[in-house]
C-alpha cells in the first residue's frame, strides 16, 4: 500500500462521516435527513431518493413528491418506520414532513448518536492503519524493505492517522454546535 492510497482511503472515512452527520436532525429541514431510508418498492429495497422528489419549501417542512403516485403509502410506511422521529402527512400526491424544534432531550440524544458516527469514522481509519501496518510488516519480514523504511513508514501513516482522527474530531465538534444551538 502506499502512501497516498492510505491517505485516499482515510479521506473516504471522513467523507462517509461526514454523510452519516449529514443525515442527523438539526431543527431546520434538510433532505439529506432521507438519505438512510430505503423503501419496500416492487419487492425491492429502493433508495427514497430514487422514487421521488424530495425538496425543502421552508426551514420546518420537507415534502417528498413521488413520481409514481401508487407508492406513496410504501414511502410513508418507511418514513413512519424509519429513526428520524417525524410523522409524515400524505395529502394522496405529497407527503409533508413538518420538523419540529428540537426538546433539549432530543439534542443531547442526537449528540450521543453523532459521538457514535464519530467514532465508527474513527474505527474506519484506525482498521486502515492497522492493514496498512501489517502490509508493512510483511514487507520488512520478506526483506523487501528494511527495518528503518518500515519505522519511518509506520510514522508516516500514524501521522496521517492522527491529522484524519483530528478532522473527524473537528467534524464531530461542529455538529455537536450545530445540534445544541437552539
Amino acid at each position: 500500500m502506499q502512501l497516498a492510497e492510505i491517505k485516499d482511503h482515510m479521506q473516504k472515512s471522513i467523507e462517509a462521516t461526514q454523510r452519516s452527520f449529514n443525515t442527523l436532525r438539526t431543527g431546520r429541514a434538510n433532505a439529506a435527513l432521507l438519505d438512510r431510508i430505503s423503501v419496500e418498492y416492487y419487492g425491492a429495497d429502493t433508495p427514497l431518493k430514487s422514487l421521488a422528489n424530495i425538496s425543502t419549501p421552508d426551514a420546518s417542512t420537507i415534502t417528498i413528491q413521488p413520481f409514481d403516485a401508487g407508492s406513496i403509502a410504501q414511502i410513508e410506511k418507511a418514513i413512519s418506520l424509519s429513526d428520524i422521529g417525524l410523522t409524515p402527512n400524505n395529502d394522496g400526491r405529497m407527503i409533508r414532513l413538518n420538523i419540529p424544534p428540537l426538546t433539549t432531550e432530543r439534542r443531547k440524544e442526537l449528540v450521543k448518536i453523532a459521538g457514535k458516527l464519530a467514532e465508527e469514522g474513527k474505527v474506519a481509519i484506525r482498521n486502515i492503519r492497522r492493514d496498512a501496518i501489517d502490509a508493512i510488516r510483511k514487507q520488512e519480514k520478506n526483506s523487501d524493505i528494511s527495518e528503518d523504511e518500515a519505522r519511518d513508514l509506520q510514522d508516516q501513516i500514524q501521522k496521517l492517522t492522527d491529522q484524519s482522527i483530528s478532522k473527524i474530531d473537528g467534524l464531530l465538534a461542529a455538529k455537536e454546535k450545530d445540534i445544541t444551538t437552539v
